[in-house]
């Protein structure tokens, strides 16, 4: 599936088939209705679907759409406020009882619970206010960026641009109030480095955070609601003095390499190795073929990366060598209105 950013009269989310034998991509859907689609999950059964729109009555909205697989189709089932404005990335609990959002105009983070049907029950919105900010110009206050539960599916991390802090909540699914502080509330990144995204190794042992102004991967050990940095690499080549803007951060299912997205002036992906104790070694580089890869995904085979070039309304296929963690451009695209979020339902 692919969203991005359009008026609700176009067609901004797209459902698409995937062959896992050759990497093609054909689009069986197309679906409108609401504006700037910037980021989806999905539950388990992969038969309902969840967005974020940047725009509402409130600052930000939140859709729950049904996903009838034999159409490839949407249909809206309800939505709420996100709980706060511009938001920008949304997640699940394992066993889809609540949605975490991450605010990134009002620097906050959201919980909302299910219904017993996956709808949003909009009554139990939470919502917590960031303070906070750091050195650079886009830094005057709170951004939250991504909110992502650890593998433990007790405690919720959440990646804050604008303070440099990576904020830990401890979750309990029977609460009415769901998240509640951790103990540190959070841990500082490098002031100056406008941490993104998050991603954990499949071994659920190490986590790592791709920093959108430094343009920067730190990794981090972790246990139990506890994150620890152990390592800070740049993504940059040496005496590189121009515009960074990092992006997205995948690991490959076999755990083996890490792959971090820079936008312009780059526009590449960054490819690491992982070593037995979490630890990143550059492997290579890899032009994207376009402009401002915001959002890139691993197909479940692990055998291909997918990118969303946002300014060139394009999603490009790569196929990955298992074995060296490289990239090669097979060929395959389609267009996508400003493509912001991949996913797939499968």
């Amino acid at each position: 599936m692919v969203s991005g950013y359009a008026s609700a009269s176009e067609n901004a989310i797209q459902v698409c088939d995937f062959n896992e034998k050759d990497g093609s991509l054909s689009v069986k859907s197309l679906s409108g209705g609401i504006p700037n689609p910037s980021y989806a999950a999905y539950n388990k059964k992969r038969d309902l679907i969840y967005m974020v729109s940047e725009e509402g009555k409130e600052g930000g909205s939140v859709f729950c759409f049904r996903f009838d697989r034999s159409t490839a189709k949407l249909a809206l089932v309800n939505q709420s406020s996100s709980g706060g404005e511009g938001p920008c990335y949304i997640s699940l609990d394992k066993s889809a009882s609540h949605i975490f959002i991450a605010n990134y105009s009002s620097g906050s983070v959201a919980a909302i619970k299910l219904r017993n049907d996956g709808s949003l029950d909009s009554s139990t919105l939470q919502s917590i206010q960031h303070t906070g900010s750091s050195i650079t110009r886009d830094q005057k206050g709170p951004h939250a960026h991504s909110a992502i539960l650890a593998p433990d599916n007790n405690f919720l991390l959440n990646a804050d641009l604008g303070n440099d802090r990576i904020y830990i909540y401890r979750y309990n699914s029977n609460s009415s109030k769901s998240l509640s502080p951790a103990s540190p509330e959070y841990v500082s990144v490098k002031a100056g480095s406008g941490p993104r995204h998050i991603c954990f190794h499949p071994n659920g042992k190490y986590m790592y955070v791709v920093n959108e102004i430094s343009g920067s991967v730190d990794a981090f050990d972790y246990a139990n609601g506890t994150i620890k940095l152990k390592q800070a690499v740049t993504m940059l080549p040496e005496n590189f003095d121009s515009t960074v803007e990092a992006a997205d951060i995948h690991i490959a299912p076999d755990g083996k390499f890490l792959y971090a997205s820079n936008r312009e002036v780059r526009n590449e992906i960054v490819i690491y190795s992982i070593n037995k104790k979490g630890i990143l070694n550059f492997v290579g580089r890899q032009s994207v073929l376009g402009s401002a890869p915001r959002n890139f995904v691993i197909d479940p085979s692990g055998k291909f990366l997918l990118v969303a070039n946002l300014k060139n309304n394009e999603v490009l296929v790569f196929r990955r060598n298992i074995k060296t963690g490289k990239l090669t451009f097979i060929g395959n695209k389609i267009s996508a209105i400003q493509p912001a979020c991949l996913k797939f339902l499968e």
